[in-house]
């Protein structure tokens, strides 16, 4: 049994997608990050950095202690391995994935969260970052929409967690005002993952549970944004 630390955002649909692709039996375990439960001790313990998700593997492959992990690329790879699924075992297509893998947490998700933060969220509407970061998330839109031209998935000919990583953050793009439109090879593909079936449960794990207007809780914005109420 996989235990489940997530709440629903981005980085949280990940895992989720991956567990249902998957098919591994999970228990969701849900930490409201708006009220700072990423940062009790039981939950540091699993996930150090104070960040959803995590996992806990009960039955790891080794039959020893549960395996806790966090960060989602460290997630979905002990996933992958864990089942044999979703990453080639070749030498070229894995290291493609881990590439692309490695692209998504590093920058695509970060970009388009920042981007997020200064045109969704802030308190007040600062031009030059929210330019700044929009430009940089237009620039990796077009990285990806080149990737893409001529292939059906990100990287090794196949489905694979290079593309179950890419997926949940570009979701985002009608909430940020991204024309998806403008990228044909990635709307493309966005449109044929969307027909997935365990890619679908995966996104709608705890799809109630959305705070659309964090901005507006005290707490909330204290912890997820810095801002001290005057």
């Amino acid at each position: 049994m996989i235990e489940l630390y997530t709440a629903p955002t981005p980085n949280g649909w990940k895992v989720s997608v991956m567990l249902e692709e998957c098919e591994l039996a999970y228990r969701t375990h849900w930490v409201n990050i708006g009220q700072g439960e990423q940062l009790a001790p039981a939950f540091l313990a699993i996930s150090p950095n104070g960040r959803i998700p995590a996992i806990v593997d009960t039955a790891p492959d080794d039959g020893g202690a549960p395996v806790p992990v966090f960060e989602t690329a460290a997630i979905l790879v002990y996933l992958a391995e864990k089942t044999g699924r979703f990453l080639p075992a070749d030498l070229r297509g894995r290291t493609e994935v881990l590439e692309w893998l490695a692209w998504q947490v590093a920058g695509l998700g970060p970009m388009l969260g920042q981007h997020g933060h200064f045109a969704l969220y802030a308190p007040e509407r600062i031009a030059y970052a929210t330019d700044r970061y929009r430009r940089e998330v237009v620039r990796l839109y077009g990285v990806l929409d080149k990737r893409l031209e001529g292939r059906e998935f990100i990287a090794a000919g196949e489905y694979t967690i290079a593309d179950m990583a890419c997926f949940p953050w570009i979701q985002t793009w009608k909430a940020q005002a991204i024309p998806i439109t403008d990228f044909p090879a990635l709307h493309a593909w966005y449109e044929r993952l969307k027909s997935r079936e365990g890619l679908r449960r995966g996104m709608a794990l705890g799809r109630d549970r959305i705070n659309r207007r964090p901005q507006d809780d005290t707490t909330t914005r204290k912890l997820l944004f810095g801002i001290e109420d005057a």
